[in-house]
């Protein structure tokens, strides 16, 4: 062997073997600190669809059944989430640079809740328009059980871990404590249109008094008994949504709708229900007076439209708002407990869901005439940008 060829082979060796500790480290999550040539290139972030769910698109266009359009969507962190639609289910978890495809199959899902990213419940039938089923995941929602023998009369599900959760439908409120196996109904006041529950025995209904308005209550036993904290006159009172997360509780008191216009109050209180503030309290020409009387915030609410789902998050409050007529969707947020209030620009659209993880990062999916969109943003919403679509023409 002559001293040229040993050199040779040595440095062959020398680079095999930083080749390897390279590939080594980098698949353990450290980095190399090697020349920048043997660095992993960063992933190219996807467009339009990403490739996904070709076709099951061209099947429902096919068919002339509706095309894909998301329903809800539920994010853990400014990055993981997942967003659901008729008979699909996609994810991401790198904030939107790539998704995945996660269900596809029968489910055309309505409502999702996940506490983690294993274990989820949902709301979905066979096809819309159809009975709506209370089904579960164990594995992120590749698969999933129809829970209960029949169809239910849930419209919101809300799970604080794997086994512990309520429901809710138009009036009554329920709890389990196994995973949706088995539940029981939450007593509530008469004539309450909307509940939200913080706990097992924390929680707060909105009920009506026809020719009368609006109650929200408040009980501290699990139902047993409930405290009346704030009266809000109005004619015709037809429901509400409440929203709560520690001291801060916020409803939405419904007004009347027509032309496509929905008048409605905002209201909030940052110390459990003690003293309130009309936030919002938006009269329409279609829908009539907002609820309630006397001190006002804001005349008009996000993009002067419908009032959609509303999110407490990371200390500020959001609610989305969308006009069917303006085809605008937006939100409004306030980091003050409604003290100030901002009414941030809209985008394309007629409706939406919004879901936050943080006082700025959070994410919205529009349906539009001609795509259905999933957009996210990191200050609060005042910008959105746009992470993926299907288009819906």
């Amino acid at each position: 062997m002559n001293l040229t060829s040993a050199i040779g082979r040595k440095k062959i060796r020398t680079k095999v073997l930083l080749l390897l500790v390279a590939a080594i480290l980098a698949v353990s999550g450290w980095s190399t600190g090697v020349t920048p040539a043997l660095a992993a290139s960063a992933p190219v972030c996807g467009t339009g669809d990403h490739g996904l769910l070709k076709e099951l698109q061209q099947k429902h266009m096919d068919a002339g059944s509706s095309p894909l359009s998301f329903a809800d969507i539920q994010f853990l962190s400014a990055t993981t989430g997942r967003a659901a639609g008729n008979g699909f289910m996609i994810g991401t978890s790198d904030g939107g640079c790539t998704f995945q495809k996660i269900y596809e199959g029968q489910w055309s899902f309505r409502t999702i809740e996940f506490p983690d990213n294993v274990y989820g419940w949902a709301l979905a039938s066979v096809q819309e328009g159809q009975p709506v089923y209370l089904i579960r995941t164990t594995d992120g929602g590749s698969h999933w059980k129809r829970l209960l023998s029949g169809p239910v009369s849930f419209t919101k599900i809300q799970f604080t871990d794997r086994g512990h959760g309520f429901a809710y439908d138009r009036a009554f409120a329920y709890y389990t404590a196994d995973g949706g196996e088995n539940w029981s109904k939450i007593p509530t006041p008469p004539n309450t249109r909307g509940a939200v529950f913080t706990s097992r025995s924390s929680g707060w209904a909105v009920t009506v008094v026809p020719g009368a308005g609006y109650r929200v209550m408040k009980t501290t036993d699990g139902g047993k008994s409930w405290a009346l904290k704030l009266k809000s006159a109005f004619s015709d009172p037809i429901g509400a949504e409440i929203y709560a997360d520690g001291r801060q509780v916020w409803a939405v008191l419904y007004g009347g709708s027509g032309m496509s216009q929905t008048s409605y109050s905002l209201y909030a209180s940052t110390d459990g229900g003690g003293k309130w503030r009309r936030v919002i309290a938006q009269s329409t020409a279609g829908g009539g007076p907002a609820p309630g009387s006397g001190s006002e915030g804001l005349a008009k609410g996000p993009v002067s439209g419908k009032p959609g789902n509303m999110q407490l998050a990371g200390g500020g409050a959001f609610l989305l708002g969308y006009s069917p007529a303006g085809e605008q969707v937006g939100v409004g947020r306030s980091y003050t407990g409604g003290k100030q209030w901002s009414n941030l620009p809209g985008i394309p659209g007629f409706d939406g869901v919004i879901s936050f993880t943080g006082a700025k990062e959070g994410w919205l999916a529009v349906r539009g005439l001609e795509r259905s969109s999933l957009y996210a943003t990191q200050d609060g919403g005042s910008t959105w940008k746009l992470k993926l679509f299907f288009k819906t023409k």
